[in-house]
């Protein structure tokens, strides 16, 4: 029988059991990918624990760290679907994106259609998710959706990720 939890800790030696697999959290920090946590059901959230919660413990919380909740959804397996992301209040660009190149590594596996998102942080303008290569999605007068499409064309891996890695 699987494991309910599992751990990848290299994205080149866990790629069997990351296309396998469909709810996990990504974590970096300090500028360095960590790990991915593989779970079994996806992270659940409500708006009063983004709201709220979210803003209280990013204040809070000392440190370069950063998390990303994403599924792969049953009903559309062709896509992964970032649920949360959390970071601490020292958090830096870096650490940030080691995070979305990891998610961007996973989609090459898995061989996802796109990445899908709903933007609540209001500081992460239009602009920025142009630049990251996100367009938005289901225009919606009190949401923000967002999706980053590859369709077979995924963008190039990171240098700490390409030194060798087919």
């Amino acid at each position: 029988m699987a494991a309910l939890f599992e751990t990848v800790r290299n994205l080149r030696e866990g790629s069997e059991t990351l296309r396998r697999r469909r709810h996990g959290v990504i974590e970096a920090r300090n500028g360095q990918f960590q790990r991915v946590l593989l779970r079994p059901w996806p992270k659940l959230i409500s708006a009063p624990e983004v709201l709220l919660l979210g803003r209280f413990y990013h204040h809070r919380r000392p440190g370069d760290y950063c998390r990303l909740y994403f599924s792969q959804p049953w009903r559309f397996p062709n896509f992964l679907a970032v649920h949360y992301v959390v970071s601490a209040r020292d958090t830096s660009y870096q650490t940030f994106r080691q995070v979305v190149e990891a998610l961007d590594e996973i989609a090459r596996l898995k061989r996802a259609d796109a990445l899908l998102c709903e933007l609540t942080a209001p500081r992460i303008t239009d602009q920025m998710m142009r630049r990251w290569g996100w367009e938005p999605h289901c225009p919606s007068r009190w949401r923000r959706h967002y999706i980053k499409r590859f369709y077979g064309e995924y963008p190039p891996r990171p240098a700490w990720l390409s030194d060798g890695y087919q």
